[in-house]
């Protein structure tokens, strides 16, 4: 891990449509005070399967594997998380355990956050929160959408497009 120099989220070019990124100035300011910006080789873990949640990870530039692991250590990878993507916010908002694990697929900068820095920044920070509720929403319906595939055969678009 290399530590890179705090850079600010007012300066980054990336940050329209991205969560924690496109907030009003008070919200940014905030942000920027509680986040921590680190560079990492390819093949660091972020974090793992049913280990503690105590950070949630933003992917500024790079991209992690997400995949989980059976009991005889074969690994199911689920996606490919890139850029701009926010990764284990639902354990960490649920004071629970990582559903999986995140691995770099590349040399990346990942912006970290504490749990309870990011709680308390949720707390005071409303317009951030929704955006959160709404990420949580779409993850669901992804889900719903992924399991409707696999045990259906077929996507929420095309149940949609018989109703109709």
């Amino acid at each position: 891990m290399q530590s890179a120099i705090q850079p600010s989220c007012f300066d980054c070019v990336l940050r329209p449509d991205r969560l924690f990124c496109d907030l009003p100035a008070d919200a940014l300011e905030a942000f920027d005070a509680i986040k921590v910006v680190n560079t990492y080789p390819r093949g660091t873990i972020l974090f793992r399967e049913g280990h503690p949640a105590r950070g949630m990870f933003l992917l500024c530039q790079g991209r992690a594997k997400l995949f989980v692991c059976s009991d005889s250590g074969k690994r199911l990878t689920l996606r490919t998380a890139g850029a701009g993507e926010v990764l284990g916010l639902s354990a960490l908002l649920s004071g629970a355990s990582y559903e999986l694990t995140a691995e770099l697929l590349e040399n990346s900068q990942v912006v970290t956050v504490k749990r309870k820095d990011l709680l308390r920044f949720l707390r005071d920070h409303r317009e951030a929160c929704l955006q959160v509720v709404h990420l949580l929403s779409q993850d669901l319906h992804v889900a719903y959408d992924r399991v409707r595939s696999v045990g259906l055969g077929r996507t929420r678009k095309a149940h949609a497009a018989r109703v109709h």
